[in-house]
């Protein structure tokens, strides 16, 4: 397995926006898949954000994790942000999840970012927490209840 970006493999957009519309894409009004793949395309960045990291076996994508600015409007002083992290149901229970947050953590500290903020509606952080991420506060957003955390790049865990 290795890490490539979208950017990079174009050819992935309509596998990652099918993950990210059938995820969390149906829960936003008037939402559609091609516009999904609308708003993927438009951030095919690879030297600043928003960017996607792919886990890749072979020419099979497995995963993916985003790097995206101000996500929660709620915090505009908030600017780096993980997010959009999602694993194939056939690749699950290998640490790609983990692998991938890693890896992204290590490319925003190569893109000058110090720290990154993410939400989860894992209300106890999951993976994230054993991970290193700290909890900032559990608020309501977007009719969800949600946990933010946020990592200094340099200060998260190497296992996971």
């Amino acid at each position: 397995m290795h890490f490539t970006l979208l950017a990079d493999r174009p050819d992935a957009v309509p596998t990652v926006a099918r993950w990210y519309f059938d995820e969390w894409g149906q829960a936003v009004p008037g939402n559609t898949y091609a516009q999904t793949c609308e708003r993927i395309n438009g951030g095919l960045n690879r030297d600043r954000l928003p960017l996607h990291l792919l886990a890749v076996d072979g020419d099979r994508v497995l995963g993916v994790a985003r790097l995206k600015l101000r996500e929660m409007s709620i915090y505009p002083d908030r600017e780096h942000w993980l997010g959009g992290v999602y694993v194939a149901s056939a690749a699950r229970g290998r640490g790609l999840a983990s692998a991938l947050c890693r890896e992204a953590r290590d490319l925003a500290a190569s893109l000058g970012v110090s720290s990154l903020h993410l939400q989860t509606e894992r209300l106890d952080g999951g993976l994230y927490a054993r991970l290193g991420w700290r909890a900032v506060e559990q608020v309501r957003y977007n009719g969800h209840e949600v946990l933010v955390m946020v990592c200094d790049v340099g200060d998260v865990k190497g296992g996971g």
